[in-house]
């Protein structure tokens, strides 16, 4: 399922207690930066956050003559703004203790 079908399912269930949602991801956003390493087999994608701390994600290849720029950054910035739920879950978790 996408994002956005899981999201559509939260909200037809009427799933109401504090949350986040894709979009309050995204927000949190402030920069990209890609760089591929020498090796010519990996992508790197640092995210900077709106406060000013950098996640990082990765995709890599086997052969450097199967790497693909455009495949590489969709991947590693997947990666990276993975990373990002988990830490603001844990905020969110701290902010709404069970």
């Amino acid at each position: 399922m996408s994002e956005k079908e899981i999201e559509q399912e939260i909200k037809d269930k009427g799933l109401t207690a504090p949350r986040l949602t894709p979009e309050m991801i995204d927000a949190k956003i402030k920069g990209v930066t890609y760089t591929k390493l020498p090796s010519r087999k990996c992508m790197v994608c640092e995210l900077t956050l709106a406060n000013g701390f950098t996640v990082r994600g990765e995709a890599s290849c086997v052969s450097p003559e199967n790497f693909d720029q455009e495949i590489g950054e969709k991947i590693s910035f997947a990666n990276a703004r993975e990373k990002i739920w988990q830490l603001e879950g844990y905020l969110l978790q701290e902010a709404n203790p069970v």
